[in-house]
C-alpha cells in the first residue's frame, strides 16, 4: 500500500504515539498539541499512568471527549489491538517511544527486554504498513555507540557492541527499521538517538514516575530530596573522568520533546532515512549533577559510592550540530533548569502520579 504524505496543516494530521503516558512520550504529546496535531496514544501503561494523560489533557486546556487527543489502553505486541486503532484513526506518522527501558534491568532480564521491544515494534510496523502509514520517528538512544570512538559524539560516529541488552534492542531495531527503507523506498524512517533526559514539564504536574525504585538518576536524586529514599546510590568513582563519576549529557524532557515534533520535518512525500543526534553537547558527571541540584533547590542529597554498575560507559555526550542545521532545533534548557523543574514535580507530587 502506497505511504500517506504529510503534505497537510498540522491540524489535519494525526500522530500516533506509543508509550505516550511514559515520561518523554507524555511531554512529546504536549508539544504536538499545542502545536496543533491530533495525537492518538497507545500504552499499556506497564510502566506509567493513565493520570498522566489527563494531566496532558490539563495542560492543553482540552476536554476528556476532545478527538485531538485519543488515548488507548493497549500493549502494541497485541496485532488485533493495534489493527483496530489504526482502522478507528487516520494516522499520517508514528512517533514510538514504547518500550522497556533499565538499562540494569536489561543485563537482569534480556529475554523481556528482546521480546517486549524488538517483536513489538515489528507488530507495529508491520500494521502500519497495512494500513498505508510508513512515516516513523523512533525513539533510539545513545547508547547504540557503546564505548564511544570519539567525544562529542556524531552521527558518524560508528556503532559499536552494546554493554547492555537494552542498548541492543535499540540498536537492532535501528538496524530493522532501516532494512525497512532499504528494502521498500516510501517508508520515512527517522531515528533519533537521544542522550539523557531529566527534567519535568514547568507546570510541576508532569514528571518522570518510575514504578517502584527508581533506574534513572534524577528521580533518584528527587526521591531522595523528598525524604522517600534515604541516600543516592552513586555507581563507581574510578572512571576516568574528572571526578571519576560518569559523565552523560543530560537534556531537558521538554528539549527532547521538541526534537520530535522537529523530526516530523524531516518525513517527506519521497521517502527516506534520516538519523540526529539529541542532547545539548554539555557533559555533567553524576556528581556535578548532585551539585546542581542541590544549588538549584538548597536541599542536601546526601549519596554513597558503591560498585560501577552492569553495562555503564564512563562518558556520552553529543554533537547536536545535525539536528540544528536541518531541522532548526536546539536544546534551550540548562542544567540549573533540568533540575528546578525536577524538583518542582516532585514537590508537587511527592508519589508521582499516585500522590
Amino acid at each position: 500500500m502506497a505511504n500517506k504524505g504529510l503534505a497537510k496543516d498540522h491540524k489535519d494530521l494525526s500522530i500516533l504515539v506509543t508509550g505516550g503516558a511514559g515520561f518523554i512520550g507524555s511531554h512529546t504529546c504536549v508539544e504536538l498539541i499545542q502545536r496543533g496535531y491530533s495525537v492518538v496514544i497507545v500504552d499499556d501503561l506497564s510502566n506509567s499512568s493513565q493520570t498522566a494523560v489527563d494531566r496532558i489533557r490539563k495542560i492543553c486546556g482540552i476536554d476528556a471527549d476532545n478527538a485531538q487527543l485519543r488515548f488507548y489502553k493497549q500493549n502494541i505486541l497485541d496485532r488485533e489491538a493495534l489493527d483496530a486503532i489504526f482502522a478507528e484513526n487516520d494516522v499520517d506518522a508514528i512517533i514510538h517511544f514504547a518500550g522497556f527501558k533499565a538499562v540494569g534491568e536489561s543485563v537482569q532480564k534480556p529475554l523481556e527486554y528482546y521480546w517486549n521491544n524488538i517483536a513489538g515494534t515489528l507488530v507495529l510496523c508491520d500494521v502500519a504498513r497495512n494500513h498505508g502509514v510508513k512515516n516513523i520517528v523512533f525513539s533510539s538512544s545513545a547508547t547504540v555507540y557503546g564505548e564511544p570512538e570519539f567525544i562529542p559524539i556524531t552521527e558518524e560516529c560508528p556503532k559499536h557492541d552494546c554493554t547492555n541488552p537494552y542498548g541492543w534492542t535499540k540498536s537492532m531495531l535501528e538496524q530493522v527499521l532501516t532494512d525497512l527503507y532499504v528494502g521498500d523506498n516510501e517508508w520515512n524512517v527517522v531515528l533519533l538517538r537521544y542522550f539523557n533526559p531529566i527534567g519535568a514539564h514547568p507546570s510541576g504536574t508532569m514528571g518522570e514516575d518510575p514504578a517502584g525504585i527508581p533506574n534513572n538518576l534524577m528521580p533518584y536524586i528527587t526521591q531522595v530530596a523528598v525524604g522517600k529514599l534515604e541516600k543516592l546510590g552513586v555507581f563507581g568513582d574510578d572512571y576516568d573522568t574528572p571526578d571519576g563519576t560518569g559523565v552523560r549529557d543530560y537534556i531537558h524532557v521538554m528539549d527532547l520533546a521538541s526534537g520530535h515534533v522537529a523530526a516530523l520535518k524531516a518525513i517527506k512525500p519521497e521517502g527516506g532515512l534520516h538519523v540526529y543526534n539529541l542532547g545539548t553537547g554539555n557533559g555533567t558527571s553524576v556528581l556535578e549533577l548532585v551539585h546542581a541540584f542541590q544549588n538549584a533547590t538548597g536541599i542536601e542529597v546526601p549519596y554513597a559510592i558503591k560498585p560501577r554498575r552492569a553495562g555503564d560507559i564512563a562518558a556520552c555526550y553529543a554533537d547536536c550540530a545535525k539536528a540544528a542545521d536541518e531541522l532548526g532545533w536546539r536544546a534551550r534548557y540548562g542544567i540549573a533548569d533540568m533540575c528546578a523543574d525536577s524538583w518542582r514535580w516532585q514537590q508537587a507530587n511527592p508519589n508521582g502520579y499516585r500522590s
